[in-house]
């Protein structure tokens, strides 16, 4: 048991993502001392130990290839840095080894070349800055950037309706509801854990978005395992592709996102690891369930009721925050999705609208693939894509002031309004479960008038 434990205090220690981020071309800016707190004094004790180490140091850089124009799109800060200066004895708590960087001798010089850039994705609400950071593999930096993207709500927007609009609405629906209750789940436990972020130094944040909460299970290894894997078993058998391709892709995707979460800095390789397994033991009974909680969406003539109050109750009681942080309004914004989806599926089958298909019908066979194909989907996608975005800016400007003022919250400051408990989760369900509602039935009706037409 000692074993296990001094083992996972291991795959906890933020100098093993510092070694990681330093390996793939990352490195921190450090000028400040680190703070004498109980999980950055472990950082002060361990320096002699990764500085006999050498904590996978590289001592001679080269810039990469330029890039200006990626990054300047990505909406990031850039500037070169050249630097080259002489490191003293005393500074080497400060600087290098903190960041698992270079470790040099009195009258040695590091050298650095590369660019310099500000954390990706700062939260409008926490207004965390964050350090700058030095790049020195731009590709690496690019492919976790896609990466971690992956779980994010941009991407969601994207590929879920574009599942849903494009290839196969039943298995979507279904993908959306594996993705809510794992996202659920994952939160309520990040927020019962209360484990911090790796700290900072040595970690270098290169994302800030969700600095704010809690760290254990990672919840993007948990929707990178759950939607790929859930996406590979919904399909296999429903549609004819080869059995490798589809594990294959799978394994990609989930690899890629669990490992960009340890590049940015914002999860110790314990929480990816935690985060892949219990995705796993959620999968393990939620999928055998799939069937009885679609059937009783689609044909239960109370499942309306069920639909909006049960996630609405999970939202409100399922867990407090000591502080407040990102993860509550990101809660009810998932069960917001679900319920509208679920809601839609059964508004659809009264109507007679998006029928499944029937067992005869099966497998189907992938298409194609052609410009007049192609240009078809992305029209769609393009088009309720906007639908949605117009959606959620109309529902965000009538219901957070309506919510202030049925709570008598003072607008005159949304952020600070949104952090408020009471404006954050009806708002937050509110619009997202708004949205959920158009994915399924309000975008579909509309593709139908326009083809009609």
């Amino acid at each position: 048991m000692v074993r296990v434990m001094e083992y996972l205090r291991y795959l906890q220690d933020p100098h093993l993502v510092a070694r990681f981020q330093l390996i793939c071309g990352i490195r921190g800016t450090f000028s400040e001392p680190v703070p004498a707190d109980s999980s950055t004094s472990d950082s002060y004790r361990s320096v002699e130990k990764v500085r006999s180490r050498n904590n996978g140091a590289l001592h001679h850089h080269t810039a990469g290839e330029t890039g200006d124009e990626h990054l300047t799109s990505m909406g990031v800060q850039r500037r070169t840095a050249d630097v080259s200066e002489p490191r003293k004895l005393k500074h080497d708590m400060e600087d290098a080894p903190l960041n698992g960087a270079s470790l040099s001798t009195v009258g040695e010089s590091v050298a650095v070349r590369g660019s310099t850039l500000k954390p990706l994705r700062r939260n409008s609400l926490t207004g965390e800055a964050g350090q700058e950071f030095v790049i020195e593999n731009r590709f690496l930096f690019y492919l976790f950037t896609f990466g971690t993207e992956l779980g994010n709500e941009l991407f969601y927007i994207i590929f879920f309706p574009f599942i849903m609009w494009n290839v196969d609405a039943f298995v979507s629906r279904r993908l959306i509801m594996v993705w809510v209750w794992v996202m659920y789940v994952g939160q309520c436990t990040k927020d019962v854990i209360g484990w911090p972020r790796p700290a900072s130094p040595p970690v270098v944040k290169v994302e800030m978005f969700y600095n704010s909460e809690y760290s254990m299970p990672s919840t993007h290894a948990m929707s990178g395992t759950a939607i790929p894997f859930s996406l590979f078993f919904m399909t296999h058998g429903r549609w004819e592709y080869p059995y490798t391709l589809g594990f294959s892709l799978a394994l990609c995707w989930c690899l890629l996102v669990c490992s960009s979460r340890i590049y940015m800095g914002m999860h110790s390789v314990l929480d990816v690891i935690a985060g892949i397994l219990y995705s796993m033991l959620i999968l393990f009974f939620f999928l055998p369930a799939l069937d009885t909680i679609d059937s009783f969406n689609l044909s239960c003539r109370y499942a309306p009721l069920v639909i909006v109050s049960i996630p609405l109750a999970l939202a409100l009681f399922s867990f407090t925050l000591d502080t407040w942080s990102t993860s509550r309004g990101d809660t009810a914004q998932i069960l917001g999705v679900g319920a509208g989806v679920a809601l839609a599926s059964h508004v659809n089958q009264l109507l007679g609208l998006m029928p499944d298909l029937t067992a005869d019908q099966l497998p189907l066979m992938v298409p194609t693939v052609s410009g007049g194909l192609m240009c078809g989907a992305m029209l769609r996608l393009v088009l309720g894509v906007i639908v949605l975005i117009t959606i959620r800016a109309l529902m965000k400007a009538v219901t957070i002031p309506l919510v202030c003022w049925l709570f008598r919250v003072p607008s005159s400051d949304v952020r600070k309004a949104r952090q408020h408990m009471e404006v954050e989760l009806p708002y937050r369900y509110i619009v997202y479960g708004t949205m959920g509602f158009s994915v399924l039935f309000l975008v579909p009706l509309l593709f139908t008038y326009v083809e009609n037409s």
